[in-house]
Order: structure tokens, then sequence, then C-alpha cells
């Protein structure tokens, strides 16, 4: 009987082809028939059975003990958001907390954003829908027209390659923040719609979620084209939301003085008019 592939498998198989054998000190062998390294060198450094490890990667094994992730986050040289994301592929990590269906944002942190007229924020839910924007954050975005879903509009919406300056890096970025966040909900169906969309109508997408990258939103400086004011470089700082775990407050500033802070001030005046002809 076929065993179903399982998520804690795939992350394995895609993470070991991503490590050379020069990266942990194996001479490296020409015409090596598989990328990265082999399963067997795989056990041998992280101390198991090659079985044990063949039957980890075929989803026949889906319990390891924390040692074995241990050494095996060690072998594979994942970061901390790589590793936290195996032990929870493991069913190590804490139970997720029941998800309010819709998520809703707390009205103090609506009037926290509204409160920053030159600074784009808005919050995401655990599955990236935009749950809120302040007004500037709405005008910052608001060529996107497809959904009000973060990662469906990177790959989906036709301004998104004009929008972001290197599509790639945030394509990339993007995709590995929703896997680290979706561990932690694969039953949602919210999902499981999100990836059926993306599998069937973007290739590009396919490609990098192949990766497996697992990796949360991090401070990162990047460039947009807005339609009205230009080229606009901003700082972007993530932050949890404690009281709502899954959700994530994100806040873009600029250098001051610099031309980017100031198509950003042309942006905000150009909301408020835009509002108070509404």
């Amino acid at each position: 009987m076929r065993v179903a592939p399982s998520a804690l498998g795939e992350f394995l198989r895609a993470r070991r082809s991503r490590v050379g054998p020069e990266d942990v000190g194996l001479p490296a062998v020409s015409h090596r028939r598989v990328s990265g390294l082999r399963r067997e060198e795989v056990a041998l450094l992280a101390g198991m059975s090659v079985d044990y490890y063949v039957r980890l990667e075929q989803g026949r094994e889906r319990s390891p003990s924390v040692q074995v992730l241990e050494a095996l986050s060690s072998t594979l040289r994942l970061d901390e958001d790589a590793r936290a994301h195996l032990f929870r592929l493991a069913g190590l990590g804490p139970r997720p907390r029941p998800i309010p269906a819709p998520e809703a944002v707390a009205p103090e942190l609506l009037r926290l954003l509204e409160s920053w007229p030159e600074q784009p924020a808005l919050v995401l839910g655990g599955t990236y829908d935009v749950l809120a924007r302040n007004r500037i954050g709405r005008a910052l975005f608001e060529e996107f027209s497809h959904s009000d879903n973060l990662l469906l509009n990177v790959f989906l919406d036709p301004a998104a390659h004009r929008f972001y300056r290197d599509w790639q890096s945030a394509a990339v970025n993007t995709v590995a923040g929703f896997r680290l966040l979706t561990a932690q909900r694969l039953a949602d169906p919210r999902v499981a719609q999100i990836l059926l969309e993306l599998e069937e109508h973007s290739p590009e997408f396919r490609r990098i979620w192949a990766r497996n990258d697992a990796r949360g939103k991090n401070a990162e400086t990047k460039t947009f084209v807005h339609h009205q004011v230009g080229e606009l470089t901003l700082h972007m700082q993530a932050f949890d939301v404690r009281s709502a775990p899954g959700q994530q407050l994100i806040v873009y500033h600029t250098e001051p003085e610099s031309p980017s802070a100031q198509a950003v001030r042309l942006l905000g005046s150009l909301a408020a008019t835009a509002d108070l002809e509404s």
C-alpha cells in the first residue's frame, strides 16, 4: 500500500536538497545524481539509521523525538524559523489556539493604525488576508484589485510585477512567511482554498512553493513603484499581535527628508483629498 506523503517528509526532502556536501564537511564528489545531500549522508550526520530517515521522508514515520529533530535541524542547517517549522510539522510545537472565523482586528489596534498618518500600516491575518489598513496604507496598495489576500495578490494580480521593484524577492519572502504561519493551521479550509487557487493559476507560485522555505517576516527594506507618486523605498517592520495569535502588524517608514519621505507625504495628501471628495 502506498503511503501518502507527509508535510514533514516533503520539508525534509526539500531542505536536504539545498545542503551540499561541502557545507557539512564531506568531500565533494562530481557527477552526483541528486542535488544536495544523499539520504545516507543525512542519516550518518544526524546519528540515525538510514532506514529510519527514509521512513521519515516517505511519511511512514511521522513522530520523531525531540533529539531526532534537533539532530536534523543541525545537519540541515536550519535557521530558527525553519527549526520551529520542523518541530510543528512533527507535532511537537505548541497546540494552536482556536481561530475565530472571521478574524477580527481589535478596535484599539485600528485606532493605532489611524494615528500614523505618514506610516503605511496594515494588519495581516493568519493566512495573509489583509484585515485592516490605515488610510495611507490603503493608498499605497490601491492598485491591487484581485483580492484582499497578500499572497494571492503577489502572484495573481497584474499590478504586482509593476509594483514590486524586486518582485522575485517579494514573492519568495511572502511564500516563506505564509508557509511558516499556516503550519499551525493545516486543517484551516482557508489555507486549502488559497493553495488551490495558486496551484491552478500560477506556475511561479508552484515553483517557489516547492522550495519549502519557512521564514517569518523580518525588518527589511523594500522598493515599490506607485502609479501616482513613483518610486518609494520603505523600511518594513513586522510585529506579532499578542492578543490575536497569527495576526501581524506591518508598518512601513522612510528615511527622514529623503525623496521617499516626500513621496509618502504626497501620497498621504492625495489620499486625504480623495476621502474628502468621496
